[in-house]
């Protein structure tokens, strides 16, 4: 039993089961043993690769659509730019690189980077060296932290699918709470004694579930959205939310884990795995326009990107690239748009200050 798990099943038998999100919140962010808290988890080395890792064209069309939206409102001298979990800084780096030309847009930048890892927070300070003066670079454990006063713009990649769920299974009479419960030091699912509460925030199509089956609410994302379409309603902007998940509310047990490239068992080793689950966009929209913002889409990550032009921008770097350069970016590129790898369940919503025009990239979504 490890150190996290000995301390689940402490609090477990002094205070009875715990709801999922209580556990990812422990596996993910406990302060000493949360698995989001030390070490590197990105990368051949790691347990996982993001697509800024995948290809340099990522964050370039990721910088591209943040240049115009800054346009868009009428290029402000001062704004927010916001990255919720930054990674390595990989895609802020690559898209302050593509923009560097972009008359302005760079002095108006305070860059603000929500990261609750010492070891990432370094990467993300030598990725960025040189890209901004330091005196506007700043790290947060939270988008609260940050001040809503000015602008924003805000790109979060890979980070909704890791805020904690809450799960619900349909008994032959009502929806009740999968909680966790710890038997011989091993973690298990049971079910609350009686009905939750939170059947009521549950969309009608999934309320109607068949017993047995299993619905996911992810209420940090729900206020995340919120708060976000507050700051963009209030001062102007746009945030771009790109992740896995389903355009739709569906039913099913989503909730994973992985370790070194590979499904790992989700209850197995809490703080050794990531844990992770699909990302519910429709509420995630229906959270948004409550707040006050416009939303776009969501639409694929391969449709979202090919209409910002990643094909184009393949052509412009193989031209005069070898074989073997080529092959490294088409192969990034195709990782990234395929629908059998990333292009189809990867998905893009953008949330937006109504007084701004429509976004490049969700035209598909009309």
């Amino acid at each position: 039993m490890n150190a996290l798990l000995q301390r689940l099943a402490t609090r477990i038998a002094l205070a009875g089961p715990i709801t999922v999100a209580d556990y990812m919140n422990e596996a993910l962010g406990h302060a000493s043993h949360g698995y989001y808290r030390h070490g590197d988890p990105l990368g051949t080395a790691g347990d996982f690769i993001t697509a800024p890792e995948i290809s340099q064209i990522f964050g370039e069309l990721i910088g591209a659509w943040l240049a115009e939206r800054w346009q868009a409102i009428g290029s402000p001298a001062r704004l927010r730019l916001v990255e919720l979990g930054p990674g390595r800084g990989t895609l802020m780096a690559d898209a302050l690189r593509a923009t560097r030309a972009v008359p302005g847009f760079h002095a108006a930048i305070e860059l603000h980077l929500v990261e609750i890892n010492p070891t990432l927070r370094e990467a993300q300070r030598r990725s960025l060296e040189g890209r901004l003066p330091v005196d506007r670079l700043h790290w947060h454990d939270a988008l609260a932290e940050i001040p809503a006063d000015l602008p924003l713009l805000l790109v979060a990649n890979e980070f909704v699918d890791a805020l904690p769920i809450r799960q619900l299974q349909r008994t032959a009479r009502d929806w009740r709470e999968r909680l966790l419960t710890i038997e011989d030091g091993t973690l298990r699912f049971v079910l609350a004694p009686g009905p939750s509460p939170l059947a009521a925030l549950l969309d009608p199509a999934v309320a109607r579930g068949e017993p047995g089956t299993i619905a996911e609410l992810c209420l940090p994302a729900r206020s995340l959205a919120q708060d976000i379409a507050n700051r963009l309603s209030g001062h102007g902007g746009a945030a771009l939310l790109i992740d896995y998940g389903s355009s739709r509310p569906t039913l099913g047990d989503s909730l994973q884990a992985v370790a070194g490239h590979r499904r790992a068992e989700v209850l197995a080793d809490p703080g050794n795995a990531d844990l992770s689950a699909h990302v519910d966009f429709a509420a995630l929209a229906a959270a948004a326009t409550a707040g006050g913002a416009t939303t776009y889409g969501p639409v694929t990550q391969g449709e979202f990107l090919r209409e910002l032009g990643i094909e184009l921008r393949r052509e412009a770097l193989t031209r005069d690239a070898g074989a073997t350069a080529s092959a490294i970016v088409a192969a990034g590129v195709e990782r990234l748009i395929a629908p059998a790898q990333m292009g189809t369940l990867f998905k893009a919503l953008a949330l937006c200050d109504p007084r701004s025009p429509p976004p490049a990239g969700f035209s598909t979504a009309a």
